[in-house]
């Protein structure tokens, strides 16, 4: 009833815990699984294909999902050091490495090896099909009989891509910038300072991820503009400079979702220190209002919902930045979701295993972007030496079931034990809630 384990080749917990916790991913097996059929069967044969980073990558993750059938208790995962390396990465099997860095080797080498991919020319690619090379004959048997569909798989982005926008806000004019976008693979949290007495959360993590922060010395084209038509007979004016606030927030969320907590810090003598404090998170992840949402006319119902957001938001008002915050919300205000806080406020299903009852929510409360726990990676030791191992779900019908794994040692773990880790990673997967129709804006 367990997974198979990883051998330890030297150093390498770093990737046996992040295999661990991809292989918990449903989404992004289902996604390799889509990028790899479009090989084809005669070419999956050659030696070409099997040092394909996709195809070694499924072959593991199928092994550690029991997608499978194995009858190794422990797997080598090798191979994949192998590939890598023909890839051109330099990475060493017997000195310390982060799985945080792993984890986007990964994510830029499948993209690498997507661009790399030939495309299939259209049928409807009439300049294609009338070049002088191709003969009648080649066009009707391209056009006859039954053809397998062409997937367009090769332009999607894997399950882990998301993208950032970034607001821009000039303090003098209140002029606004084009919103900018930046794409993410995985959002990376700093920590916040604590304050005493109170728990760490992850929501306190996104807040302060989110809180706007001032950028000084920053050309406003409107401030120029304005100054220039108050100024006559036509004499040149220089850029005028303001303080601008910015804002990041989540343009795109994906459907997983790697979130990464910054554990290093700096000593005043400069020396790199691992900070050990617990952030608390949950089961289930809300993600609501860190969205971001395409200014324009608002209900009644949505500025309700804005202004329960902007309560719970340190820093943001009337879509306008306001003062840069800490990761404190205001006292006396209730956070509509508490991600990660265990207060008896908190709604129940956030708290309890198993599914939840989003049928027992209120319309106007129910999560959109809704996201269910999959796998926490942990580091036990200092910023010079350590251990990487694995909480995940046991695959299939057993999701219920969590496991603890430390390269080839696999055990059960319970629910509690998972939420009581110090989190280095943590692989969440999208769960649709209530049924919205889904615009370009909002993907």
């Amino acid at each position: 009833g367990l997974v198979p384990g990883l051998l330890n080749l030297g150093n390498t917990c770093f990737m046996n815990s992040l295999l661990q916790g991809l292989s918990s991913c449903p989404s992004f097996i289902r996604w390799l699984e889509e990028f790899t059929a479009q090989y084809g069967t005669e070419q999956g044969k050659s030696q070409e294909h099997h040092q394909c980073l996709s195809v070694t990558l499924l072959q593991l993750l199928r092994a550690l999902s029991c997608q499978e059938v194995t009858e190794d208790d422990v797997l080598d995962a090798s191979c994949l050091l192998d590939v890598l390396r023909m890839n051109r990465w330099q990475i060493s099997s017997f000195e310390e490495q982060d799985a945080h860095e792993l984890f986007h080797v990964l994510t830029s080498s499948l993209e690498d090896e997507r661009d790399r991919q030939p495309r299939v020319t259209h049928l409807f690619d009439v300049h294609s099909l009338e070049q002088p090379e191709i003969t009648q004959k080649q066009i009707s048997c391209r056009t006859r009989g039954s053809l397998p569909p062409v997937s367009n798989h090769w332009k999607s982005q894997h399950p882990f891509h998301g993208r950032l926008t970034s607001n821009m806000v000039c303090k003098h004019c209140e002029h606004q910038s084009p919103v900018r976008f930046d794409t993410f693979d995985s959002l990376s949290l700093s920590i916040p300072a604590a304050v005493w007495g109170r728990p760490m959360t992850l929501d306190h993590c996104l807040h302060h991820f989110i809180s706007s922060e001032s950028v000084k010395d920053v050309v406003c084209d409107n401030c120029t503009k304005i100054q220039a038509e108050g100024i006559l007979n036509g004499q040149s004016i220089e850029n005028q400079k303001t303080t601008f606030v910015k804002q990041l927030k989540l343009g795109k969320l994906p459907q997983c979702l790697c979130i990464h907590l910054q554990r290093l810090s700096w000593s005043n003598q400069g020396t790199p220190l691992k900070r050990h404090e617990h952030v608390q998170f949950n089961e289930f992840l809300v993600m609501d209002i860190y969205k971001y949402r395409v200014p324009g006319p608002k209900s009644r119902q949505e500025q309700l919902s804005q202004k329960s957001s902007e309560e719970t938001t340190p820093g943001i008002k009337d879509g306008r930045a306001g003062k840069p915050s800490d990761a404190e919300p205001p006292a006396g205000t209730k956070p509509l979701f508490m991600n990660g806080a265990s207060s008896s406020s908190s709604p129940s299903f956030l708290m309890s295993p198993g599914t939840f009852p989003l049928a027992s929510l209120p319309e106007c409360r129910a999560p959109l972007y809704l996201y269910r726990l999959m796998a926490v990676v942990v580091h036990h030791g200092d910023m010079h030496s350590g251990h990487f191992v694995t909480f995940r779900r046991a695959p299939g019908a057993r999701g219920s079931q969590w496991l603890w794994i430390s390269d080839e040692s696999v055990r059960r773990a319970t629910l509690h034990e998972v939420l009581a880790a110090s989190a280095y990673l943590l692989f969440y997967e999208r769960v649709h809630g209530r049924a919205q129709p889904q615009s370009p804006a909002q993907p």
